[in-house]
């Protein structure tokens, strides 16, 4: 049996992954990551104190030892600076993603290999299959609803070798019962929600917090001025809300279908194919990612974002790791900073980031 140090988060999932795991017989102990505990006075619910005392109690419930491991510094080196920089510089960046990459399967899996550990468990709705020559492979989560695939497309084959996720195999519904049957405290918390262990504040908020505001025009496509925004960090492509501009059209609403950086312009307009980018075929994707073995190119399916369905696309390679990715339909919102995760089947092969829309606009 293994030696396992589960990422007890205070949620249900984590909470019921490490209750199997005891199950199965691995000795396990618990890690609380303790990564953000609002020094800085932001708005919002950062809920890391009560999630805290949730998994003590998990803990103490399953008789293991719980471990807070402190990686506030790290934390806000490879998430908040890259959350940052990357609104910063223009672009939509993913913090859930890398926060899996950078810190759950990054720092604190390092710290677990540091302390015998052999492998580091979590909640994630995902499954691992391991092949006849030792690499493991992961694959979509059983339950469709929950598949939380996309959120490790960038995960390394290292990190990937090292990761157990027991809740994967299970229906959302079926892990509710694990931990009614372990009478676990937490077994009926609701989910989580917000940004990566920051908690629930809205982005805005998150945002002007640090950023200053960068005042400018909101133009339609013709390049008529209709209204001021604060800055273009604040908008992402496909935006209805927020921006301020009514429209004259009943029963349609205004999208954000471009940023002009170099004007420091918001561009608006319908939410519908033509002359404009929020619909296109073709991107670059860059910085990419394998979960196993190298991604080709080729014909793949692609997830251009949570919740997103896979599309089929044809890969291309290009110079320096990048490639061209055409998918098989215009796509909404094809967001440079994002995350598009690549798949064959039910098996994630890898991901990467979103750098340009290409070609033809639809």
């Amino acid at each position: 049996m293994a030696r396992i140090l589960v990422g007890l988060s205070g949620g249900v999932d984590s909470a019921a992954a490490a209750a199997l795991l005891i199950e199965q017989g691995h000795e396990v102990v618990g890690g609380y990551m303790k990564n953000w505990i609002n020094e800085d006075g932001l708005p919002g619910d950062c809920p890391w104190e009560s999630d805290l005392d949730d998994a003590y109690a998990v803990a103490k419930k399953l008789g293991v030892e719980l471990r807070v491991v402190d990686l506030i510094e790290q934390y806000r080196e490879r998430i908040v600076d890259y959350l940052l920089e990357g609104y910063r510089s223009g672009v939509t960046p993913n913090p859930d993603v890398m926060c899996n990459r950078e810190m759950k399967f990054g720092v604190f899996l390092d710290y677990a290999l540091d302390q015998g550990f052999e492998s580091v468990a979590t909640g994630h709705y995902v499954r691992r299959r391991v092949r006849a020559d030792g690499s493991a492979d992961l694959l979509r989560g059983a339950d469709p609803n929950k598949d939380q695939s996309y959120f490790l497309a960038m995960m390394t084959q290292h990190q990937v070798k090292h990761g157990l996720f027991p809740a994967g195999e299970m229906l959302k519904p079926e892990v509710r019962e694990v931990a009614r049957r372990f009478d676990l405290p937490n077994a009926e918390k609701k989910d989580s929600q917000g940004i990566c262990f920051i908690g629930n504040i809205k982005m805005s908020d998150f945002l002007r917090h640090y950023v200053p505001d960068s005042p400018g025009e909101i133009v339609d496509l013709d390049g008529k001025v209709m209204g001021k925004h604060d800055g273009l960090h604040f908008y992402t492509l496909g935006q209805r809300k927020g921006h301020g501009v009514a429209s004259p059209r009943e029963g349609m609403a205004y999208v954000v279908v471009g940023k002009n950086a170099e004007a420091n312009q918001l561009v608006v307009g319908w939410d519908e194919m033509g002359g404009h980018q929020l619909y296109a075929t073709k991107c670059v994707v860059g910085s990419v990612s394998s979960t196993n073995d190298p991604i080709r190119g080729g014909r793949l399916d692609a997830q251009p974002r949570y919740r997103a369905k896979s599309e089929p696309v044809q890969v291309t390679e290009l110079e320096d790791g990048k490639f061209e990715v055409e998918f098989s339909r215009p796509q909404r919102a094809l967001t440079p900073g994002q995350i598009c995760a690549f798949y064959e089947g039910g098996k994630m092969l890898g991901g990467g980031v979103f750098e340009k829309v290409l070609g033809e606009e639809c």
